[in-house]
């Protein structure tokens, strides 16, 4: 059974928070870091994982891409503070 994650960057050249959700965690961090992930980290990077939530299926791991995405940034920092 697949498992899809959802995760936050925290992007060091401008402290900026990247969401993105992914079936394989390792390999998505390698692409953010090495220029092959998304456009938005590619011009802040390097990343480094901050938070993770663990589904098991796509649908659901979008849907909650969704609800993190329109957190504020103290919100988001929540997740993992608390």
């Amino acid at each position: 059974m697949s498992q899809f994650y959802v995760y936050i960057l925290k992007c060091e050249k401008d402290n900026s928070y990247y969401t993105g959700y992914t079936s394989d965690l390792t390999r998505r961090i390698k692409e953010h870091n090495s220029g092959k992930g998304a456009k938005y980290t590619r011009a802040r990077g390097p990343v480094d994982l901050q938070y993770v939530e663990q589904y098991e299926t796509r649908k659901r791991a979008m849907q909650r891409e969704r609800e993190i995405k329109k957190l504020s940034r103290k919100k988001k920092t929540e997740l993992w503070i608390s």
